[in-house]
């Protein structure tokens, strides 16, 4: 039976949804992908003879794109979008001990990052009197270990726009924390940020609306961010999973940490990516990360820290 499941998680998100669907014709294991094949150089062709696939007729000048510059760093590995200006994504591994350090993010600066086209970068201006907070993907407070990796952290391709007061500076600090956390219960924690762009029903229509800043405009104001996470323990042979996805919005405290939780798939689906896909999805392989620790928030904690530095 062909099946839609729509979830909305509607005042919490704003209108926005994770959508899903889902037409199944019998329990199928999920099995992992094979890393793509690089792609073969091409080569002339006479004229007459083309091969099957082969693109050297149409191409024969360049290839347009998309490209998605793919970036590695000390503490992270990210892909930027070169139309919105925003990375795709940007993953790191956390550990007790790749998170220690004594780098201090008041000695590190933002800055534009020169590994991308002049054309296509994100501009320190075009967050000037935007209303929006720099929002990390991969946090400075994750990146101690030493004054490069903290500078890192401060590339635009790791920043996105976030709205400030009740979300950047608030409740996503807390749930970056709760993430750093998962290594004090975890001995590894992979985890993957980024923005989403997301429908609202407006009358009987679905509409993606976001705020692109900047003059001339050039960077895209995400709707939504997402968290994704696989943590393991070592005397553990299966893994955690765990999925967030919240609006760009200022979100009261008092709101549950499990109402931005959706099953891995939604997510993928609304980001157009594919996460952890190495790692088999049944049962005795992969548990709800909620269903292995407590899934809430302590709002105060980063605030403690920050205020003994």
């Amino acid at each position: 039976m062909h099946r839609i499941v729509t979830f909305v998680a509607g005042t919490l998100l704003g209108g926005g949804v994770i959508y899903a669907v889902n037409r199944p014709t019998g329990k199928q294991a999920v099995q992992p992908v094979q890393p793509a094949q690089p792609a073969q150089p091409v080569q002339p062709v006479q004229p007459g003879k083309r091969a099957p696939g082969d693109t050297s007729e149409f191409l024969r000048y360049g290839y347009p794109g998309p490209v998605s510059d793919f970036i590695v760093r000390s503490r992270y590995a990210a892909s930027y979008n070169r139309a919105l200006r925003n990375p795709n994504w940007v993953a790191e591994h956390l550990t007790r001990e790749n998170l220690q350090g004594t780098a201090d993010r008041a000695d590190s600066e933002f800055h534009e990052d020169p590994d991308i086209p002049s054309s296509f970068r994100a501009l320190l201006k075009d967050y000037y009197r935007s209303g929006y907070d720099r929002g990390h993907m991969c946090p400075a407070a994750d990146a101690k270990k030493d004054t490069q990796a903290m500078n890192e952290t401060f590339f635009l391709t790791n920043i996105a726009p976030q709205v400030g007061k009740g979300f950047n500076r608030n409740y996503w600090a807390s749930l970056e924390t709760f993430v750093r956390d998962l290594t004090k219960s975890f001995d590894d924690v992979y985890c993957i940020s980024g923005p989403l762009y997301l429908p609202q029903k407006e009358g009987d229509k679905w509409m993606v609306r976001y705020e692109v800043i900047g003059n001339p405009p050039n960077v895209a104001v995400p709707t939504h961010f997402f968290k994704v996470i696989l943590a393991k323990r070592k005397n553990e042979s299966g893994f955690a999973i765990g999925a967030f996805a919240l609006p760009n919005k200022e979100i009261d405290n008092s709101v549950p940490l499990t109402n931005f939780s959706f099953p891995l798939e939604y997510v993928e689906k609304a980001a157009g990516l594919k996460f952890f896909d190495q790692v088999e999805r049944k049962a005795g392989v992969v548990a709800p990360l909620c269903s292995k620790i407590q899934c809430t928030l302590d709002h105060d904690a980063w605030k403690k820290k920050r205020q003994q530095k």
